[in-house]
């Protein structure tokens, strides 16, 4: 494995393929993953690099991937805090400055299977093959202890459930998909070109999403490959504003933070995505909660009177 040089690959030479990763304070998780990343691009023969935005880790993390994985450009924000989206956002857009025959947008948590990064290529060269247009690539996980299917594409729902994205079960042939998470992500260098990066106006979630809506709007496919690629554990809603165990002011603040819904990401999204009905799918989320805050509490009482 060598660094990325700024020429497209020769014919007959390995593709070139550059993960993306963003990292805060989970050393052990993040040098797993990459472990796993080296080991399934061995598998697959490609010259791989990768950038990862370390975001200010205190534990060591960057020192640690630079010792273990000299393959790795570690780029560490010593501003403001860039969580998921923006620490990706700054990762491609360095990946982006090279050339590449493919990107992999891949959380650092998610351990791949040895052979992901081979049957999400051949994936790729099938569908080109087959439509001779470029696509987006989905990779799924699975629960490492459960084996229960976590992330990877989604429908949208149909109706007037716009914001609602529904998990699309691995399969055994390619599937349409809508949108996706960014667990696993292969993204050939065409379509990079045509979508872009993602979007830093998202302060934590919700990029990933808007990215593959942007994809198709932008014409692209996107297929999410077959079987699985990897392990990631789902999070849980334990101590997150839809946690109905939390006090109302709790989960109030909480769905205002940045692993919530903050209003700007929130506002953004819903004005790209909803079409002129935006402001009621803007204000549901919010309004659903101030709702149920005050009917949480007529029931819990209503339970101490008896």
């Amino acid at each position: 494995m060598r660094d990325a040089d700024t020429g497209p690959s020769p014919a007959g030479a390995p593709l070139r393929l550059c993960a993306v990763l963003t990292s805060f304070n989970r050393r052990e998780t993040t040098l797993a993953g990459l472990q796993a990343l080296q080991n399934s691009a061995a598998g697959a023969a490609v010259q791989l690099s990768a950038w990862l935005v370390d975001d200010g880790s205190s534990d060591g993390t960057a020192d640690a991937v630079r010792a273990r994985f000299p393959w790795v450009r570690v780029d560490v924000n010593a501003g403001p805090p860039l969580y998921w989206c923006r620490g990706t956002h700054r990762a491609l857009a360095a990946a982006l400055g090279e050339m590449h025959d493919h990107y992999l947008l891949l959380n650092d948590d998610t351990v791949l299977l040895p052979d992901a990064i081979a049957r999400l290529l051949a994936c790729a060269r099938a569908l080109r093959s087959r439509d001779d247009a470029p696509a987006l690539v989905v990779g799924s996980t699975s629960d490492a202890r459960t084996g229960r299917h976590t992330y990877g594409g989604q429908h949208r729902a149909a109706g007037w459930r716009r914001t609602a994205f529904i998990p699309v079960a691995p399969g055994t042939t390619p599937q349409s998909v809508d949108t996706f998470n960014g667990n696993v992500v292969l993204i050939s260098a065409e379509a990079a070109a045509r979508v872009g990066n993602l979007d830093p106006v998202f302060e934590h979630a919700m990029g990933d999403i808007d990215y593959g809506l942007r994809a198709r709007a932008a014409g692209l496919a996107l297929w999410m490959a077959p079987g699985v690629h990897g392990t990631c554990s789902k999070n849980s809603i334990r101590g997150t504003f839809d946690d109905p165990a939390l006090p109302f002011r709790a989960r109030w603040r909480l769905i205002l933070g940045r692993k919530g819904l903050p209003w700007r990401s929130w506002l953004y999204f819903t004005r790209q995505h909803c079409g002129w009905l935006w402001p009621m799918y803007f204000a549901w989320p919010y309004v659903r909660l101030l709702v149920q805050g005050p009917l949480r509490r007529s029931r819990s009482g209503a339970g101490t009177a008896v």
